[in-house]
């Protein structure tokens, strides 16, 4: 079964395999398109992410073999990107792994930090947060 530690290595290769970052933030919002969209519905205000410049939907769905499946949008290319990339990381996890893994240091082994504004850095952060949360709940659960 593949880890979180696994989906952050195979990232970090294809982004490896891009040159500059002007071909990275081409994959990234690449990823972006292959996001299934959010009903109406789930583009409700308690899914809506706080902290982003852009519109951010997060869905947290949690499953009956105890994993959690994240779904999400938004109004912005790049940011639907940055939420494949969360996505791979997140979705179909268990919410103890969630919880142990450090975000900040995947982040900073992708690049993102550096090459992203502050205002979609703030944003990745708050979305990362927003994940962690939900899977905290669900672990304490």
């Amino acid at each position: 079964m593949s880890t979180i530690d696994n989906a952050l290595a195979d990232l970090v290769e294809e982004f490896d395999l891009l040159g500059d970052w002007e071909e990275r933030y081409r994959y990234v919002i690449e990823l972006g398109r292959d996001l299934a969209p959010l009903s109406d519905a789930e583009r409700s205000d308690a899914n809506k992410v706080r902290g982003c410049a852009s519109q951010v939907w997060l869905v947290t769905e949690p499953q009956a073999d105890g994993a959690v499946t994240f779904r999400g949008d938004s109004d912005a290319h790049i940011v639907r990107g940055l939420i494949a990339v969360l996505l791979r990381l997140f979705s179909g996890r268990r919410p103890d792994e969630i919880v142990a893994f450090d975000v900040k240091s995947a982040f900073d082994r992708l690049g993102l930090a550096g090459h992203l504004s502050a205002q979609r850095s703030n944003g990745l952060a708050s979305m990362a947060a927003r994940i962690h949360r939900d899977a905290e709940a669900l672990a304490a659960a």
